[in-house]
């Protein structure tokens, strides 16, 4: 799963934003969903985690486990190891791009999301999609390669993981221009109070003792306080705060603005009710490492 990237839609929220918000919670039904597991062990996958780390990375290919690690960002390189590359000798990278569409289209029907509105959403994303900049996303431009489906549901779902991919490229591009790694990223997302420390760090595979170094690290930095539960600082909070707004500005310009301040806000709109039968359902969590907050 990409890096937390924001709130869920704060008072004067950058519009890119936004449409993450709405896109995001329509394709983390790939992680969600209750077949998911059982997909990928029909697959040949040995469980949850060999079926992420396949059906996510699956668009670029049979790629070892350094690639997927580099690519995603955040996730200990042991923890990615452990499903690749051998999540490629039980099954195929092409057939993990049709079982996640397969299975996330069933759970997003199950919830009731519009096929209309899925159709018309998926007419404006397309083209902007189609455009968008591929310089440095990898994971972008290897899900915008892929044909869109016929199916109104699988396209829609498609279109917002192309997208949603695209925005955490850049997102990751954003942390390193300030010298954040991904674990680091998540301390400062747990300071800054998106989740709890042990979510994240159990869902991403890191020890205590390197989650501690990595406090020190940004410590003597002067981005987090020295306090049993590490705050930001103001440097800090800045710092973060630099990150989020480089990431919004960069997935405007670099694809969406193609949509226009119109045409997101006509895509959120008509996706919003698709988004609240999601959350709705009860299928995700209240707090997910994806960053979104959907309190039931």
């Amino acid at each position: 799963m990409a890096c937390g990237n924001a709130r869920l839609r704060p008072v004067r929220t950058h519009l890119a934003r936004s449409l993450w918000v709405t896109l995001e919670t329509l394709h983390d039904v790939v992680y969600f969903a209750g077949d998911v597991r059982r997909t990928g062990i029909a697959l040949g996958l040995k469980g949850y985690w060999m079926t992420y780390f396949a059906f996510r990375a699956a668009p670029l290919g049979p790629v070892p486990a350094a690639v997927v690690t580099a690519a995603f960002s955040g996730f200990h390189p042991g923890m990615v190891a452990k499903s690749l590359p051998g999540a490629w000798s039980r099954t195929t990278p092409g057939a993990c791009v049709q079982a996640r569409a397969a299975v996330s289209t069933a759970a997003l029907r199950e919830v009731g999301v519009d096929p209309q509105a899925c159709e018309q959403a998926a007419r404006l994303l397309a083209p902007a999609a189609a455009a968008a900049d591929p310089t440095g996303r990898p994971l972008f431009a290897a899900n915008a390669a892929l044909g869109l489906p016929r199916d109104a549901v699988t396209r829609l779902w498609q279109l917002a993981t192309t997208l949603r991919e695209h925005r955490g490229d850049g997102h990751i591009a954003a942390l390193v221009s300030e010298g954040i790694s991904g674990l680091q990223a998540h301390l400062l997302q747990v300071a800054d109070r998106r989740f709890p420390d042990v979510l994240i760090r159990q869902a991403r595979g890191w020890s205590g003792e390197e989650w501690a170094a990595a406090a020190k690290a940004l410590q003597s930095r002067g981005l987090l306080t020295a306090d049993p539960t590490p705050r930001l600082t103001p440097t800090g909070q800045a710092v973060l705060e630099a990150v989020e707004s480089r990431t919004d500005k960069r997935a405007w310009t670099g694809g969406l603005a193609l949509l226009g301040e119109h045409g997101a806000e006509e895509v959120i709109a008509l996706l919003q009710p698709s988004v609240h039968a999601v959350v709705a359902s009860g299928m995700l969590p209240e707090v997910s490492p994806t960053g979104l907050s959907h309190p039931r």
